[in-house]
């Protein structure tokens, strides 16, 4: 498959507090060299504990966040650095689904105005506008007359729905969803997953789904990249990384995944301590506070992100 997103190198830092000169008195890395391609029509699940970067790395794709360095290409051009004014048509392809469903939705507008809101951005006329918005009131399976009607009449998951829609508006090639179903009841996060699938399946869009849910991700993902303190530790197949996780890291994120089977619960691995503070990061692998496999070498040296095998990659001394 063809790449459709390429990212290089990427990194975010976030200065912190400031003198009394404004200058600011320290520097939080949020995104660590971070590199990986997205094919057309794939879905690639970003998961990690909160904090470890993964919303900043979405934010920055779709350039609401100007990265410190690294490369984003899409569709082979570099959009790095691109001026407002020749981003702005490519912010058609790039569409994003917020976290909080209730948040995400001006009270004060109609359905008819919130999901229709891209496409009058885009110069749409009315006419056309309406057109569309009740089309993707069917796609994401809800009744088109409900357009004249506010976010409070809805629930959690139907106003997600809406959210979907408005991302769809504009027929987006890549979707960004933030934590999409993580503020629903866990029924309606499978209904609202299905429903991404369903039209990724219909339109061939290409999703970047992040979650801190390894459960979750695995339900609607291709690839898996698994982040830890700002870095990617881990990527790779869906298949193989939940057969054979390669990083610690990994390994104990799937073994905390609830399991239905009586006789399984009660088993869930949890990982010691706490991650470490992105001010003042461990030297070294910066799992190996954490790590039962650390050795000496994972506390001086840090592990290069590599490729172990065909579509694997990996930042350990001691994978597997």
């Amino acid at each position: 498959m063809t790449a459709l997103l390429e990212v290089s190198n990427l990194t975010k830092d976030f200065p912190v507090g400031a003198d009394f000169l404004g200058r600011p008195q320290a520097r939080i890395r949020a995104v660590d060299d971070v590199s990986f391609a997205l094919a057309r029509g794939e879905t690639l699940g970003f998961v990690g504990e909160s904090g470890c970067g993964k919303t900043t790395v979405g934010r920055l794709i779709l350039r609401l966040l100007e990265p410190t360095s690294g490369t984003i290409r899409f569709e082979g051009t570099d959009i790095t650095n691109l001026p407002e004014a020749e981003m702005r048509p490519k912010r058609r392809d790039l569409q994003v689904v917020f976290q909080d469903p209730y948040s995400s939705l001006n009270p004060r507008l109609m359905v008819r105005d919130i999901v229709g809101e891209p496409l009058k951005n885009f110069g749409f006329s009315r006419s056309q506008i309406d057109q569309r918005v009740a089309e993707l009131m069917r796609i994401v399976g809800l009744p088109p007359e409900y357009v004249s009607r506010y976010p409070h009449a809805f629930s959690g998951g139907q106003r997600q729905r809406i959210g979907i829609a408005r991302a769809l508006a504009v027929s987006p090639k890549l979707v960004v969803c933030d934590e999409a179903v993580s503020a629903l009841d866990v029924s309606i996060q499978a209904q609202i997953l299905n429903l991404l699938a369903d039209i990724q399946a219909q339109f061939g869009l290409t999703l970047l789904f992040i979650s801190h849910n390894l459960a979750v991700v695995r339900h609607v993902s291709h690839r898996i990249a698994v982040m830890y303190l700002g870095r990617l530790v881990e990527l790779a197949s869906e298949e193989a990384l939940f057969e054979r996780p390669l990083h610690p890291y990994t390994a104990a994120l799937i073994a905390a995944v609830p399991e239905p089977d009586p006789a399984t619960r009660g088993r869930l691995a949890v990982l010691p301590g706490e991650i470490p503070s992105p001010l003042n990061p461990p030297p070294g692998c910066p799992f190996n506070t954490r790590c039962p496999k650390a050795e000496a070498r994972c506390r001086a040296e840090l592990p290069e992100f590599r490729e172990v095998e065909a579509g694997r990659w990996v930042r350990c001394h001691l994978p597997g």
